[in-house]
């Protein structure tokens, strides 16, 4: 059942990045051979300048084995894995990078630093995680959110969320957005709390006019499958066509997004919006392909 189908970035991805030039990056803990592999290609794309952050012996080894110059490139050596976080939160804090990519880091230590005060990284928006999925490199996307950073988000975050999802869809192009408010079921039920959360992100979409087509609760056939959302009789400018899943919950997001991952080939390209500086925080076992993407779509969040 798992596919081995070849991870291929995107093409609407790199042409909407390439717009901008050489974008300051921090890559954060960077040296492994992944991170560096998907830096080396989003330097060959013309995407961004690397910063890199962690031990100065390993990152020009990995550089070596790519035949890779990188004399012209920043190294700030420090080889404590968990500090380099705060190095780079602090070049972003200062204005000296304009994403942070992780590297062989985990994740809630990223995240952890970024979330510091101190730092002011984060604007009143909350922050959310966002996967632009493609199957092809001229797919038509597919975004998820928040599978990764909001754990049991609450009306208000899910708002957030809502809107951060819509400011990266028409930075991609799509101009109005249609999002899928996920539940288990396409009824409003008191039994099934998130029918009742997506019946009122609905409203409050068209109450704060949010330029969007916004519809919950729909199960994910509904969302996603003309045919499915027919048969059940389900008529709205959402269901079957969703560009945005926006899910009820981080396992379900999480899942959704594995499950096309290792069953279809997917490319997961993933990035943390909301805040003065979009994060890339890719699993450390995606493919170089989806590294790539992920930078791609960092840079297309920019503003």
């Amino acid at each position: 059942m798992l596919s081995d189908k070849k991870v291929v970035c995107p093409l609407n991805l790199l042409e909407k990045a390439g717009v901008k030039k050489g974008i300051k990056a921090a890559i954060v803990n960077a040296g492994k051979p992944l991170p560096m592999l998907s830096t080396f290609d989003a330097i060959n794309e013309g995407l961004i300048e690397p910063v890199f952050i962690g031990d100065k012996e390993e990152i020009e080894k990995c550089a070596d084995e790519l035949k890779w110059d990188i004399s012209n490139y920043k190294i700030i050596h420090e080889p404590v894995e968990n500090n380099t976080a705060e190095i780079a939160t602090k070049l972003a804090s200062e204005g000296e990078v304009r994403i942070i990519i992780k590297g062989h880091i985990h994740t809630d230590i990223l995240m952890k630093e970024v979330l510091k005060r101190q730092h002011k990284l984060i604007n009143k928006t909350r922050l959310s995680h966002i996967w632009h999925m493609t199957l092809e490199k001229d797919d038509k996307p597919l975004i998820i959110t928040d599978g990764a950073l909001n754990v049991m988000p609450n009306i208000k975050t899910k708002m957030h969320i809502l809107k951060n999802a819509v400011n990266f869809a028409k930075r991609i192009g799509i101009e109005r957005p249609k999002i899928a408010i996920l539940s288990a079921t396409e009824e409003v039920i008191d039994s099934v709390p998130t029918s009742l959360d997506a019946k009122e992100l609905t409203e409050l979409a068209k109450l704060e006019n949010v330029s969007a087509d916004v519809f919950g609760p729909l199960a994910f056939d509904n969302a996603i499958s003309k045919k499915s959302a027919a048969i059940k009789g389900i008529k709205n400018n959402v269901a079957g066509q969703a560009d945005i899943l926006l899910v009820p919950n981080v396992e379900t997001g999480n899942s959704l997004v594995k499950m096309m991952i290792y069953f279809m080939g997917a490319c997961a390209a993933g990035v943390v919006v909301g805040g003065k500086v979009p994060v890339v925080i890719t699993s450390r076992s995606d493919d170089a392909p989806a590294r790539l993407a992920s930078i791609a779509a960092a840079v297309v969040a920019l503003d």
